[in-house]
């Protein structure tokens, strides 16, 4: 049986690693689970799960949440805040850690985990954008498994057979291949895109995800993130790693080996098929994604990505031509721009180029540890923030061309 404590239980990826377990009740056990404000969906994982701990954000929702368990016989310990976080992420009862909390705050209870050698199922891919080098090398250290859940890396983890040293570039591999729905607004013409609402961007036309994951898949942030954690996961080099559009999301990923085979995993975009392998490997489990029937799919599409329609992807492959703390530098500037647009404080447009600005004017500084990534990541939300009031006009001034010239103006 294994133990897990489960790090953003009340996200998508949570809500579905639980729905799993809750089939197979006789492989695992939930030690701890954690959420940010949801208390009520957290409430009812703790009657259902009855979790040793669980965590929350603030006193005031632990004391309520305690006093509700309380009421029904939930022996939960209630904790607070993001020491409490390390501590369930590291707790020596616990074998298996899901990374699934959104954004940098899930940086340090997966540091904690790697340290304290749990088999890591890393749902955040932000915690590699943002500090990929230390992820890795402690990993390293610790012969620690990092297995992937998003769909894209889940892929290539099957296609390489699970069969690959953290960090080191896989053998006989000429190249990777993610592939990208286009996002919500992947129909929207050009030219109305800086009309889009928060609303549209959000209505992703294949997968069920949180907003702030929804929106970079519209503009494609998303998947420069997962080039930038396909670059430190696997160790591939920029230019083994490609990204084509694929409207269906049935293919995954795509590996191309030295002898020209290709490998691809195909499946159902269903978040519970990367999770359950994740969950059982090197076996499988049995989940209730829907199966996938290739006559009702009729055909599978491929094509080259816009780049002007998505400029947030080469954002990504700068930011790791620059080094050291530039994608520490982007993630945070993205959090804050995404926050901004679902505010309506800024246009959909203008999330790429706040994060090009963000990108221009904060010097990268090497890895050199976890105060610095800090440091740089606090600095750009701050200069981020900044920016959202009072240089919109600035944002409106920046042409297509301009953003399409990203590459000479930040090199």
């Amino acid at each position: 049986m294994k133990s897990l404590t489960i790090l953003g239980a009340t996200g998508s990826v949570g809500v579905h690693t639980l729905d799993i377990i809750g089939q197979h009740p006789d492989l695992f056990k939930v030690i701890a689970l954690t959420a940010h404000h949801n208390m009520e969906l957290l409430f009812k994982q703790c009657l259902q799960y009855r979790p040793d701990y669980a965590v929350v954000s603030t006193e005031a929702l632990a004391e309520n949440l305690q006093k509700c368990l309380q009421e029904q016989s939930v022996e939960t310990k209630v904790l607070v805040g993001p020491e409490a976080l390390v501590e369930v992420a590291s707790l020596a009862e616990v074998d298996t850690v899901m990374a699934a909390i959104i954004g940098a705050a899930g940086l340090l209870p997966i540091l904690a985990a790697i340290k304290a050698k749990k088999r890591v199922l890393l749902a955040n891919k932000e915690a590699l954008v943002v500090a990929g080098p230390l992820l890795i090398e402690e990993a390293k250290r610790s012969d620690v498994t990092l297995i992937p859940i998003d769909s894209e890396h889940n892929a290539i983890f099957q296609c390489l057979y699970g069969k690959f040293e953290v960090g080191i570039p896989p053998k006989n591999i000429s190249r990777v291949t993610l592939t990208a729905s286009g996002g919500a607004l992947r129909n929207k013409p050009l030219d109305q895109l800086d009309k889009a609402t928060p609303l549209e961007a959000c209505q992703h036309p294949n997968w069920t995800m949180g907003q702030k994951i929804t929106i970079d898949s519209a503009t494609l942030m998303n998947k420069g993130f997962e080039v930038i954690e396909a670059h430190f996961l696997f160790g591939l080099q920029l230019e083994q790693i490609e990204v084509v559009l694929h409207p269906q999301s049935i293919v995954h990923s795509l590996v191309e080996y030295c002898d020209g085979s290709i490998l691809a995993q195909l499946g159902s975009p269903d978040m519970r098929i990367p999770i359950s392998y994740a969950l059982a490997w090197p076996e499988r489990l049995t989940n209730s994604a829907p199966c996938l029937d290739l006559s009702k799919v009729a055909r599978l599409e491929f094509k080259p990505i816009d780049k002007e329609r998505y400029p947030c992807l080469d954002l990504a492959y700068q930011a790791l031509k620059i080094g050291g703390t530039a994608t520490t530098i982007l993630n945070a500037a993205n959090e804050v721009a995404i926050q901004a647009f679902l505010e309506e404080k800024i246009k959909f447009t203008d999330i790429a180029k706040l994060n090009k600005l963000v990108l221009e004017k904060i010097h990268s500084r090497p890895v050199s540890s976890i105060e610095v990534i800090l440091e740089d990541d606090s600095l750009a939300r701050a200069v981020a923030l900044e920016m959202t009031e009072p240089t919109r006009k600035a944002l409106a001034s920046l042409s297509d061309a301009d953003m399409m010239d990203a590459h000479a103006a930040i090199f």
